[in-house]
Formats: C-alpha cells, structure tokens, sequence
C-alpha cells in the first residue's frame, strides 16, 4: 500500500470521500427515511490538537520514535464505528505519547526495554482494524507508547516441501500474498479486514477468515508462533501437530497483545485455487434456509462459503426482493473439480425448497473464468462486502448509527436464540426512534452457525454514541443471555470485556492473570485487556 493512511477514515488519505460524495450520501439518506440529513464537512488534521508528549524516547530509539500528530492520532482508535465518529470530530483524548516503528525483534526488545523503564504501556499495533477497542491506549496518567509493526513485513522463508512459510507478524493481508505467488503458493485467509490487517493481528485476536467451513480460523493455520515478552522470546516448536501438553501457540493465538509482541509465525500454507464452482439459491423463508445450510455443513462438502443471508440483508446487500433468503456457495481447490460438490450441495438445497438464482451455477474446469462467484446475486453480495467498511466513511457525522455485533450458537438453540437476539435488539433500535437489524451467516459449522447481525438507525447528530451505546449493550446481553459467544472473529478487546468477563470460567481468569505476571510483572503490555 503507497500512501498515508487516513487518520480518521479507512483506507489512505487518498481514499477519503469529497465533500460532494459525502452529500451524495446524505441525501440518499434523506430520501431513504424522509429527513433532511446534512453531511459535514471532512475534517483536517490540522483541526487535531493533542496533549503534549508525557515521555520521550532514549538516543539509542529516536531513529525509530515519532511524536507526529498525524501518526499518534492516527494511532489512538482502531476503525470501528465509535472510533471512526470520534476521530471524525477530531476528539482524541488518550494519544499514545509516542509511536515506535521497530525494524527488527531486537529493536521490538528494546523498546519493550525502554518501556518497562520509563513504566509506560506499550499497546502493539499491526494494520489498526480493530472493531472492539483492541489498539487504543488505556486511561489514565501513564504514559504509552504505541508498537507498530509495518516494517516487519516480509516472508522471511518458503518451506514448498511441507507448504509452510516464516512470515513476519507485520505483513498486511495483500502484500503477504504478492510475496507467496511466485511460489504458487496462499494462506487463503481473507477476513473483510482483509487490505488493512496483519498476520501477528489475525494472531492475536483469533480471526475468522473468508472460508465459511472447514479451515477458517487463524489458529488452524498457525504451525508456530514467536513473540518477545518482556521477560523474553517465546517460541514453539515447529511441527504439524503434538501431544505434548497444552500447546504454547494455543496461548498466544488471541492473546490480544496482553503477553508479548508477535513478530513471526511458521503459517501453513495451500496451493493457489484453479476450480471453482459457485451458485446462489433463494428460499422462501429464513427458517427453510438455514435448515439447508445445516444439511450441506452437515453432509461434510466444506464449501469455502457458505453465507445465508435472510430476506432483508439479500435486499440490501445483493439486490434481493426483500421476500427471499439467499444461500450463496462456492467451492475452490487447486487439484480436484468442484462441479460435483456444487451439484450434492444443490440437490440438498433443493431438497429444503431452494431454488437457483436467475444468474444459475457457474463451474470453472480450472481455466480462468472470472465470472465463478461474481454472477447474479452472488457477485453483488461480493462487491458490498469488499466495500462495506469504506461505507462509514461516508455516512460518519449524519446521525447514522451503523455497526455489527457476530457471535456463534449451537444448532439447537440457534432458532431461540434468533429470536431472542431480534426482540431485544429491535426494541433497542425502536426506542431510538427505528431502522433495521438483519441477519446473515458468515461460517457454518456442523454444530451450529456464526450470525452476523448488522443494525442501522437515523439518529440525532451529536448524539450518534449514546445511541450505539444503548443498541450495543442490548445486543451483547441478548447474545450472552442466549448463551452465544461475545465474539466469534472480533476479539475481546475493551469493548467486550464486560461481557467477556461473564463467559470465561472464574478458574480460567485465575490462571490467565498467573500467566500474564509470568511474562509481564510490570502490566506493560496491553493493559485492561483480557486481563483485569
């Protein structure tokens, strides 16, 4: 990526919307809910006024320091939708004092080193994406500095024999896989974070990637793991799989920056996808499309996505007709055809009342066809996801309040608890004076599904937290009372903590504090995340 990132917005500097493009959405706001709604003008980093540095780096770190405005603004939030509309007021209250850009280990020890001398918080930093709070500083009078580890960017060594690569934790999603092409090579995991994200952040916080079954999680793809903790390296042994005890790397994955810095990881890797099969199918009802879902995950064709979206979201995110839930699926491998794994999985569609999409299957025999997974409804519903998160850009400082919340059930309390998730939210978005709450699938496991709910409301502008606080507190009560998870690819962060709390096993907290005093007695790293 050439360019400044934004210090508000996703994406670059360069990527911010006009002014014009902003009013544009304001008044397709406007015709949408029949108010007027005003777009204000972009702000300018020369509106932002920070406090002064608490702490200045050593001689032997300024090479690698910086106090610039732009970078410790720009490192305060991560990009969710509270952080987005606190930046875009230029409402930056906790800046990190100092931002660090290490470009080795030993100079991510060394500065690790200095913090623990000047008792300053060292909050790691990979590509910023974070929804949950999981980059910004803590409060409070002690000084931060923030880690950021773009310079550690490389794949370090190729391993075609075993498919594996040496990747440094800092790599962003798209220059990680321009590095492993030559090789024929891919980690194939792409979550929606996809262009500004890192390997040590998907690490850290445990994400999900595009894959919709079978291997989607970062942990399935970890081989091993290194990081520096303030009381030293930690690193396993490479192997493809152990016995020996509770596995280290299990600790490290969505360890969220609370007990050291990642800075490489051996990653399993696939080879490149030549077949591909792809297909939407509409169902009359919610109800009917989720049964089939269940049956295709069940029946063990790991389609590498399966999305169900209801009837609602189809409308919105894929031109649907507001009355049909749309199942998309595509297959990929780079050695087998995918036509008959599509073909078994149409036939159980078929069989819960599905019908194919007017744009119909689509099969590659391993040739180029750009179209596989980009026809009809499919293609649509693509497009919006790659989209989505530079869509708040737009709409930051209307009124709009616009965010999600993802979590994981069983099957058998799964329709219970879609119920219970949509009375509780849906009154929440009532009181604040009405918008939609949607639903679609983004991975589906033999035992149950990951929802992903998505929520709009026009509010007040001004008043745009208060009400995603009140809406996010009755969803994330709703999702615990139903007995989901917090988080099934978002990570804890703080923003989940009060909850987190609640889900995790009071001896598991016991023993994760232990932890965290064995590798940082002194709470440097990430503090009040995780860890209490």
């Amino acid at each position: 990526m050439t360019g400044r990132r934004s210090f508000w917005a996703w994406g670059l500097e360069a990527e911010e919307p006009t002014n014009e493009q902003r009013q544009q959405a304001a008044a397709r706001l406007s015709a949408r809910y029949g108010v007027p709604v005003e777009a204000p003008p972009v702000p300018r980093i020369e509106q932002v006024q920070l406090r002064p540095p608490r702490i200045a780096p050593p001689a032997a770190l300024a090479a690698i320091c910086t106090t610039d405005t732009h970078e410790r603004a720009a490192h305060h939030y991560g990009k969710s939708f509270r952080d987005i509309v606190r930046a875009f007021r230029c409402e930056f209250p906790n800046p990190p004092d100092v931002v660090a850009f290490p470009r080795s280990e030993a100079e991510v020890a060394a500065v690790l080193e200095w913090c623990a001398e000047a008792n300053a918080a060292a909050v790691p930093y990979g590509g910023g994406s974070s929804v949950v709070g999981g980059v910004e500083p803590p409060a409070g009078d002690r000084p931060v500095v923030s880690i950021d580890l773009r310079e550690l960017n490389r794949v370090l060594e190729v391993d075609p024999v075993s498919r594996a690569a040496r990747i440094q934790a800092g790599v962003l999603g798209p220059a990680l896989e321009e590095q492993l092409r030559p090789h024929g090579l891919t980690l194939r995991h792409f979550p929606q974070s996809f262009e500004w994200s890192s390997l040590g952040g998907w690490i850290a916080t445990r994400s999900g990637g595009h894959y919709a079954t079978n291997h989607t999680h970062i942990d399935d793809f970890v081989e091993s793991v290194r990081m520096i903790t303030p009381r030293g390296p930690w690193e396993s042994r490479r192997l493809p799989g152990s016995g020996a005890g509770p596995t280290p790397d299990r600790l490290v994955i969505g360890s969220e920056g609370t007990l050291g810095i990642i800075t490489e990881a051996w990653m399993r890797l696939q080879a490149r996808p030549r077949f591909r099969a792809s297909a939407g199918m509409l169902f009359a009802t919610w109800e009917a499309g989720y049964e089939a879902a269940r049956r295709v995950v069940q029946a063990k064709l790991w389609p590498a996505n399966c999305r169900l979206l209801d009837p609602a979201e189809a409308e919105a995110a894929a031109g649907g007709d507001g009355l049909h839930a749309l199942l998309i699926l595509a297959f990929e491998s780079a050695e087998v055809p995918q036509g008959p794994f599509l073909q078994e999985a149409v036939r159980i569609m078929r069989e819960c009342g599905g019908e194919v999409d007017a744009a119909g299957i689509r099969v590659s025999d391993g040739k180029d066809d750009g179209e596989v997974g980009r026809q009809g409804a499919v293609g649509a519903w693509r497009n919006a996801f790659i989209r989505a998160p530079y869509q708040r850009n737009l709409t930051a400082g209307t009124g709009v309040v616009g965010d999600t919340f993802e979590t994981a059930i069983t099957w058998d309390r799964w329709p219970e608890f879609d119920r219970l998730v949509r009375e509780k939210v849906g009154a929440a978005i009532a009181a604040a004076g009405g918008g939609s709450l949607t639903c679609r699938f983004t991975h589906v496991y033999p035992d149950g599904p990951a929802p992903y709910y998505t929520f709009q409301v026009l509010g007040k502008p001004g008043g745009e937290l208060e009400t995603w606080a009140a809406i996010k507190q009755a969803a994330s009560d709703a999702v615990i009372a139903g007995g989901g998870t917090i988080t099934h690819h978002h990570a804890v962060g703080r923003d989940h903590m009060p909850w987190y709390r609640q889900q995790r096993p009071p001896l598991f907290a016991e023993a994760l504090r232990a932890v965290k005093a064995a590798l940082d007695p002194q709470g440097l790293l990430n503090p009040g995340i995780l860890v209490d």
